[in-house]
């Protein structure tokens, strides 16, 4: 049985965080998945990778500026009836109940543990069913 390639979008306008989001998560976070990983620095570039390809999961800089994951995931979900998951890395764990508003699907915070980052991950990928 082959493994599912699944798309993650990392959003941070720090390569440098977004290089940490990569490799917490790793290529292959459980057996079965496959991680190919495409990147955003700015709001614009997010939201038209989101339209233009078929992205099975959102991994947003909570932390990102000027526009912040939890704006980016809320504004997403408001505008698309088919938004991907959306997982929010946060510097706070106080800052989950604006998650909760923004309808994020999970939350991570900093510095991001591996194991947690992998696992969080591959269950929202595998709550999504695999495209046709």
């Amino acid at each position: 049985m082959s493994d599912r390639l699944c798309t993650v979008l990392l959003y941070s306008d720090d390569p440098k965080v977004r290089d940490r989001m990569r490799l917490a998560v790793g290529t292959r976070p459980a057996p079965g998945l496959e991680i190919e990983f495409v990147e955003a620095s700015d709001y614009a570039a997010c939201v038209r990778l989101v339209d233009d390809y078929e992205i099975d999961l959102l991994l947003l800089d909570g932390e990102a500026t000027p526009g912040g994951g939890i704006g980016i995931a809320r504004q997403i979900k408001d505008d698309r009836d088919d938004a991907p998951p959306t997982c929010v890395v946060i510097a706070r764990a106080a800052d989950r109940w604006l998650a909760a508003y923004a309808e994020v699907d999970a939350t991570l915070t900093y510095p991001l543990d591996p194991v947690t980052a992998g696992t969080t991950v591959a269950e929202l990928l595998r709550r999504t069913p695999a495209a046709a």
